[in-house]
């Protein structure tokens, strides 16, 4: 009996050691291209190997450049952009190095028909489909351009689907990438997935120079980065007195203007202009000054309630 419980037991432990955790990589679709995490639970990845992904139209090589931070919580996971299907065989990998190539004859041979057309639009960048289903090509173009003749051509030489894209000034920078003037490569050829709204109003947030130089990226637009530490600002500012406020500070009465949010200081100047600075625990023992809200002269209101009591 027990060494039939013994028996019963050891497929089990077997089964148990070959359970693999879910590890978490960061991958690239093409060598220069855009990095996105995926998760995988194959053993012996590492920078360089060549992989297989899922995706909505079927499966990808994809090239692992890195380990990705796991989850917290491993049993809830972290969320991912991809999920590592397997290792990928040696035809694909040959016809992996290929793609590149043939992405660039692509981009050469639509550039020229272009030209060719006399289409006012800018080509930036091809993408072939690693199973041949489909290739698309983004262009940029200040209007609405009429490439029925380029896809008519197009169609004719790669017997395939044909996609005519027309993207911003953003995504294109995020397609060609480059370094960013804090000398780093640009957030969005790196990782950004979209690109969220970006206001003046953030930068002034910030106290930040309000030199379009200055706030301004490769793209020519306010710069993405103006978001990350936007929402902690307001909420150091948000209990601090805004500009224009005044308090009563030892007697004499200030009015600031400016905050310094990372230390919590307070810029104020007194009726005479003599300007001070004030630390957080000195701001916060002064006794602020309430506006009031009366008004000149009488509101509509008033003068009805007025003319009201005149007759009665």
């Amino acid at each position: 009996m027990k060494q039939r419980e013994q028996n019963i037991q050891s497929p089990s432990t077997e089964t148990a050691e070959q359970v693999v955790p879910v590890q978490y990589y960061r991958i690239r679709f093409r060598e220069q291209g855009q990095e996105f995490t995926a998760d995988a639970k194959l053993d012996g990845l590492t920078c360089g190997t060549k992989v297989v992904v899922k995706t909505d139209h079927g499966d990808e090589p994809a090239l692992v450049v890195g380990r990705a931070a796991g989850a917290v919580n491993p049993e809830l996971g972290r969320p991912v952009s991809y999920t590592i299907h397997r290792h990928i065989s040696d035809g694909e990998a040959v016809q992996f190095d290929r793609i590149e190539s043939l992405e660039k004859a692509a981009f050469d041979f639509c550039q020229r028909q272009v030209e060719s057309l006399q289409l006012p639009m800018q080509l930036v960048r091809v993408e072939r489909f690693f199973n041949g289903s489909k290739i698309i090509f983004y262009f940029t173009a200040e209007n609405r351009v009429d490439f029925r003749e380029l896809v008519k051509i197009l169609v004719q030489e790669y017997r395939t689907r044909v996609e005519m894209r027309q993207i911003g000034v953003r995504h294109e920078t995020q397609m060609i990438g480059g370094l960013g003037s804090c000398g780093r490569e640009l957030c969005c050829s790196s990782y950004l997935k979209k690109f969220d709204s970006v206001s003046i109003k953030m930068a002034k947030t910030q106290d930040l120079t309000l030199n379009p130089a200055k706030i301004s990226g490769v793209c020519n637009r306010l710069l993405c980065c103006l978001t990350y530490e936007y929402d902690n600002y307001r909420t150091m500012k948000r209990g601090m007195p805004r500009a224009g406020r005044s308090f009563v500070f030892e007697g004499e009465t200030y009015k600031v203007i400016r905050q310094v949010a990372l230390t919590g200081e307070l810029f104020a100047v007194k009726g005479d202009g003599e300007q001070r600075r004030f630390t957080e625990d000195e701001w916060r023992k002064a006794d602020p000054v309430h506006k009031t809200n009366q008004r000149k002269g009488k509101s509509k209101k008033q003068t009805v309630q007025d003319s009201e009591n005149k007759e009665s």
